[in-house]
């Protein structure tokens, strides 16, 4: 009897954990299952390439606001292109302002880095990312 339990247990341990933990819930942002690759070779991304740069991107079937790519000088995060502390609205947008995105709205401030405001209950909601060579792929 015992060693059912422990194989039952060991079971649960191993395969009802998940190795991604990635949540990037909002009440105010829908979730989009989207992809986009992102040539850094092409004119419109190659900012892409220096570390402390950003770019907004517009994938099919994703954020209606548009994602943000930012190197970060390691690697790269993505955020969605909408303020996370208010509804979608005209004037939801992040604009790019070096390494900070500023809601138009309300006057909030994110860092790039981070997604995070200094008093903003939500942080930036941000995407997973994958390189492959000069290609970022972007997906939730």
């Amino acid at each position: 009897m015992k060693k059912i339990l422990f194989l039952i247990l060991l079971s649960v341990l191993l395969f009802g954990c998940s190795k991604d933990k990635f949540n990037n819930t909002n009440p105010f942002l829908p979730n989009y299952n989207f992809s986009i690759d992102v040539n850094k070779n092409l004119p419109s991304y190659s900012g892409l390439n220096f570390a402390g740069n950003a770019v907004k991107a517009y994938p099919a079937n994703g954020p209606s606001r548009g994602i943000i790519i930012f190197n970060t000088g390691g690697t790269y995060n993505a955020w969605d292109g909408a303020c996370p502390n208010q509804d979608l609205t005209t004037c939801s947008t992040l604009i790019i302002s070096g390494s900070n995105a500023n809601c138009t709205c309300g006057n909030e401030n994110y860092n790039l880095f981070t997604g995070q405001s200094a008093v903003k209950q939500y942080s930036l909601k941000q995407y997973r990312v994958e390189i492959n060579g000069d290609i970022i792929r972007v997906y939730n």
